[in-house]
Order: C-alpha cells, then structure tokens, then sequence
C-alpha cells in the first residue's frame, strides 16, 4: 500500500494538530476527512468561531465533520463511508469504541509527552509546572482507558530553565508532526512493533496524571517555595496564565493580577523574614514573597487591561507597603 491509496481520517482541533495535518497533506498523504470541534460562539459579539484544524481543512477542500456527539448513528455511518484504513487523533476529544476500531489499521494519537508520563489533557503545562527538564512527544495505538494504549514512537525534548509553555508547546508542535509522518509510514511498511506502556514502567513506578486545569489550578500559593512557584508561573503563560489577589491592610480585594513571567527566585537577606504574599515595590520593580524567597514579577496583566511589563504597571498602579497578595 502507498501513501497515496492509504486513506486518513484526521481527528484534531487546535493550533497544535494543524501543523500535523498540514504535513499530511503538503506530503501527498490520502487525507479523505477531517473530524472537528463544532463552531463555538466567542468574543464580545459571540459570533461562532471555527476551530484551527476547520479553517485549514475548508482552505484545502477536505470534507470536515463536525459532530455534536461521536456516538451519533449518523455521524458514525458517514464516517464509515470513507471507508478509512487509518485513523489519526490529535488534541481531540475520548473516542467512543465504535470509532476508534473502525480502521482495520487502528486509530494512533500524538500525545505531548513522554508515556506513560503525563496522562490527560494538560501534560505540557504539568512537565513545565512540575519542574521536569525533559518531556517529548509518544504516538500510540487507541484503547479504551485514555493514554493507556500501546506505544508505537516517543522522542524527548529538553525543558530549559526560562521556558514556558509557549516555548516548549511550538517545539512539541513541530516534533511531534514529524513523528506523525514517520510513524504513518511505519504503519505502511508493516514494521510498527508497538510496546504496552505497562512495559516502560521500571518497577514500584506509576504512571503521571495530567488533568484538566482549571481557574483554581491557576491560583499562586504564595505559601509554597519560590521554586515551585516560579514553575507554576511558567507552566500557565502565556495561557491559562497564572493569578493572584492583591489585597490591602484591610484584607480587602484591590485588583487581580495575571503573572507570565518571573525572574530567577532570590533567597531573603539574613534579616528578612516577610509573610508568604508579603510586596516589596519602587518605582519599576515589583517583588513578591514566598516560602522561602523572592519573585520579581517581569511581566503581569492587571485586570481590566492589556498585559504589560512590571514598570508600566507601576507607573500607573500606586502600590502601597501594607498591600499584599493572596
């Protein structure tokens, strides 16, 4: 079988599948189909929105699919008639079993981790807010716990010091289309020889979690090392973003702040010792407590308006010493 007789279905919808997709098609793969997102009311007017992956496929003539429920007969029937042999899923919702055994050669995600670390929907932001130095992209065979299947290809990835989400999702992004390609070309070739993930588990190990976050996911604890709270920061920025409360002596709620990006954590000065949350600010630097050091915020977003570095802030915030954050 060749590329060209092979026919794809493609599952995906954000920024991180297009560029997967893009590939496919640039490289002559048989993309028959695209399964999407449905359009989704946004921004001020709530006008509906086309997911990334819609927008490339209605650029490029491919049919799009767009349902409401994956286990609706008539979706599944239509999917069906594409008559399919591989199906690809990228940044998409769980599959129902009656789509993903569909394809008589299986149905493979890309996942944007090193399985079976980082299991669930966020494992970029949780390698980066964890502290990991190392994370990667996995390609693996469908079943029915999610991230459990069998693992066709992985590739590592280093986790710098200053990245943050951004910068390690673009590079997962360009990574993982090329494992998109090789591992369909594998496929064609007849020489996948897929590992069960249980199998790269060394013993007394156990898989990682990587949930859904949530607004409450992104709230700074102050109280928590600066460490881990400089990870938190750049494990959510640029988005979600990582938050906090600023409150006066009163204890009562000035504004809230998003934080993107923090210098290197400083350690108190030997005659220091100022509450978790405590604010130390002149006119261009800001500097927040936490457990065990300092964070001095470079850039923030207070709400209400655009993000900005910390001294524009400043120039147009009056901060004052009993202030804190929470």
């Amino acid at each position: 079988m060749t590329k060209e007789e092979l026919k794809i279905v493609f599952f995906g919808t954000p920024d991180f599948a297009v560029e997967s997709l893009s590939r496919l098609v640039d490289g002559g793969y048989n993309v028959v189909a695209v399964v999407t997102m449905p359009d989704k009311p946004a921004g001020r007017g709530r006008q509906l929105q086309q997911s990334d992956v819609k927008r490339y496929a209605v650029e490029h003539g491919l049919p799009v699919l767009q349902p409401v429920s994956l286990k609706d007969e008539a979706f599944i029937e239509e999917l069906r008639g594409y008559g399919a042999q591989l199906f690809i899923v990228i940044a998409f919702r769980m599959l129902p079993e009656a789509v993903w055994q569909m394809p008589p050669l299986g149905t493979f995600n890309l996942h944007a981790s090193l399985l079976p670390r980082y299991r669930g929907a966020a494992p970029i932001n949780w390698a980066v807010m964890n502290g990991d130095t190392e994370t990667g992209v996995t390609t693996f065979f469908l079943k029915h716990e999610i991230d459990t299947g069998d693992v066709i290809q992985q590739r590592s990835c280093p986790i710098g010091r200053h990245d943050n989400v951004e910068d390690i999702h673009d590079r997962l992004m360009v990574m993982g289309a090329d494992m998109v390609i090789e591992t369909v070309d594998a496929i064609i070739a007849g020489t996948v020889k897929p590992i069960p993930q249980d199998q790269m588990l060394t013993a007394g190990q156990q898989a990682t979690p990587a949930p859904k976050i949530f607004k409450d996911t992104c709230r700074i604890d102050w109280t928590r090392p600066a460490e881990q709270v400089y990870n938190h920061i750049r494990g959510l920025s640029p988005y979600p973003a990582a938050w906090t409360v600023i409150l006066n002596e009163a204890g009562n709620e000035v504004t809230t702040l998003k934080i993107y990006q923090t210098g290197e954590p400083e350690p108190f000065g030997e005659s220091e010792c100022p509450e978790p949350g405590a604010i130390r600010a002149d006119r261009k630097t800001l500097r927040i407590a936490c457990a065990d050091g300092w964070l001095q915020i470079m850039q923030l977003q207070q709400s209400g308006k655009k993000r900005m570095d910390t001294d524009a802030f400043l120039r147009g915030f009056i901060m004052t010493i009993t202030m804190r954050c929470q």
